[in-house]
């Protein structure tokens, strides 16, 4: 009268080997997030509403924006303020000298916006130069463009 404890052997109570993967849990975890995205998607599209002032034309006679200051950068190393071309040496002169003419009343020409492009194969160090160049004569507001305008 002895008990099996080990199952050993027994063709009775035993299970095999079963090699299937079992999806249950699976699918449960993707119900309940589905029904979380459900859930939290409408509160996030929630609109506010906003009373903005309606936007006004300027008047006719009004004067237009004047236009950005470019310098562009050639891939020869050519230097261009606008159409007018520079040096690196002369670059901060120019500059200073294009701003003062073109916008009248400007008391430092330093705090001026000044774009820089450069064509598609310019070497980083010509294109570091101008900057370095800009920044040690005080323009330190510099933009970069990389599409034309």
């Amino acid at each position: 009268m002895g008990a099996k404890l080990g199952g050993g052997g027994g063709k009775k109570f035993d299970l095999g080997q079963n090699s299937d993967m079992n999806v249950t849990p699976f699918v449960d975890v993707m119900l309940v997030l589905l029904i979380i995205f459900m859930v939290s998607i409408p509160a996030a599209t929630v609109s506010i509403k906003l009373d903005l002032p309606p936007a006004v034309p300027p008047p006719p006679g009004a004067p237009k924006p004047p236009e950005p200051i470019l310098v562009n950068i050639q891939d020869n190393g050519d230097l261009y303020i606008g159409t007018v071309q520079s040096s690196l040496s002369s670059l901060p002169a120019d500059l200073a000298g294009v701003i003062t003419r073109d916008r009248p009343g400007i008391g430092n020409p330093t705090t001026e916006r000044v774009y820089i492009r450069a064509q598609r194969h310019v070497k980083y160090g010509d294109f570091m130069a101008v900057m370095n160049t800009l920044q040690g004569n005080g323009f330190y507001q510099v933009a970069l463009i990389n599409e034309e305008l």
